[in-house]
């Protein structure tokens, strides 16, 4: 065991000390600090102010158009022809040119500027021309407009959940069982790949044998993953200190009216998104921190020790060809990649045939238990679901460690041969 402890300790300490290793961990919070300070600040800045001549030959919408944000439009008396030779000395930025036409069949209306069309503009043009004509529409046919206003349900349904009868927030449940689903998926293949490539430059160099010497070679495999692990957990401590601070510092610099307006601006008409954030204040209550947080380490611990055991395997059989990486990498990624795309569904129908077992099977469960996780237990998951996936995600990581040592023992000091996984997984059933 303290040979395991040394291995762990250099290994912990070569790379926390690397520069790749402090620009990293201050790169992700300035990531997520500008993710959200940008879009506010793109959302105070405003749009570029448009001026925009309208010819309206069908006087179905003079004077109907009204100004937003910063387009201004004018309503103009000329014949179109003469001003789209005009309407940029004039100072105008466009020409929209509404033709007579059939109200039940409106067509023809153009719109000439020197540049291409905004897609912000295009949207907001068509459903105001959309709106007017079907009032239009509703006055032709003697609907009293506002009776059907008044006869317009608005239903806003509360979610109580458990016993206890907390309010809930599905989008809230979404955003962070993607949330923490993505971030177990980034941490299984980066530092499973981390601990992959220092199998192999301590092979390659050599320094394998030489510590082989002193250590078996399941405590070099245990000491490499555990070490790499507390690299990944410090780095993880430092991410969520940094981000918590970055986040209080904006909540406290801008308005939420600000930061509403930038993510409406971000995320466009998202129905989990709007929810989110209609229900803001909800969130510190909706979700059960404390089982987030504590299954979170558990799955980010269980799911990088079954990986990387896994990707220490396939580094120690590798030889001078790096192509060879490809092929022996593949079983391996594979299921993760899987996971990625079941807790896609997972997020949206937590009690789905494929997200229950996909949050069982050890392969996927890091992932997708963790994208079901936010929607409540025993609500979302029942208790049973959670201990048969803690339980064979432990079982599926001493497997994974047993055959990964049998496997790494023999091809740490294997050279000049090329190693199928076929033969690979032989030397699991040898003796």
């Amino acid at each position: 065991m303290n040979k395991i402890w040394l291995i762990i300790k250099r290994e912990y300490i070569t790379r926390v000390r690397k520069k790749a290793f402090l620009i990293t961990t201050l790169l992700i919070p300035v990531f997520f600090a500008a993710t959200i300070v940008v879009p506010i600040l793109m959302a105070k800045s405003g749009n570029s102010s448009q001026r925009i001549a309208v010819v309206d030959e069908s006087k179905m919408f003079q004077d109907k158009l009204a100004d937003y944000d910063n387009v201004h439009f004018k309503f103009v008396e000329a014949q179109i022809d003469t001003l789209k030779k005009s309407y940029q000395q004039l100072g105008y930025n466009g020409l929209l040119h509404i033709p007579a036409m059939d109200i039940n069949r409106p067509s023809g209306i153009v719109y000439y500027s020197e540049g291409q069309m905004n897609l912000s503009l295009r949207s907001k043009l068509e459903n105001r021309l959309q709106d007017l004509i079907e009032e239009k529409r509703m006055a032709a046919a003697g609907i009293d407009q506002g009776k059907l206003k008044e006869m317009r349900a608005d239903i806003d349904i509360i979610n109580k959940t458990g016993k206890e009868e907390r309010e809930g927030s599905s989008g809230v449940a979404f955003a962070v069982g993607y949330a923490s689903g993505f971030i177990i998926y980034i941490i299984l293949l980066v530092f499973g790949m981390s601990v992959m490539r220092g199998v192999m430059e301590e092979k390659m160099n050599r320094i394998a044998e030489v510590m082989v010497s002193s250590v078996k070679p399941f405590q070099l495999m245990m000491g490499k993953i555990l070490g790499i692990a507390g690299v990944g957990l410090t780095q993880f401590i430092i991410w969520v200190g940094l981000i918590i601070a970055i986040y209080s510092g904006i909540m406290l610099t801008f308005s939420q009216n600000e930061i509403q307006a930038a993510q409406s601006m971000q995320n466009g008409n998202s129905a989990a998104t709007a929810e989110m954030i209609r229900n803001m204040k909800y969130v510190a209550g909706s979700v059960n921190w404390t089982l987030i947080i504590s299954c979170f380490m558990f799955y980010f611990l269980g799911g990088y020790l079954f990986y990387a055991s896994l990707f220490a395997a396939v580094g120690s059989l590798v030889n001078e060809d790096p192509n060879d990486i490809q092929g022996l990498t593949f079983p391996i990624t594979l299921p993760v990649i899987i996971a990625i795309i079941i807790m896609f569904k997972a997020v949206q129908d937590p009690g789905s045939p494929i997200a229950v077992w996909g949050s069982i099977i050890p392969f996927t469960s890091p992932v997708v238990m963790m994208a079901r996780l936010p929607y409540g237990v025993p609500g979302g998951v029942p208790v049973w679901q959670l201990l048969l996936s803690m339980a064979s995600l432990i079982v599926g990581f001493i497997f994974s460690t047993w055959a990964a040592a049998k496997i790494y023992r023999t091809g740490i000091l294997l050279y000049g041969k090329k190693v199928t996984m076929k033969e690979a997984i032989k030397w699991i059933a040898r003796k």
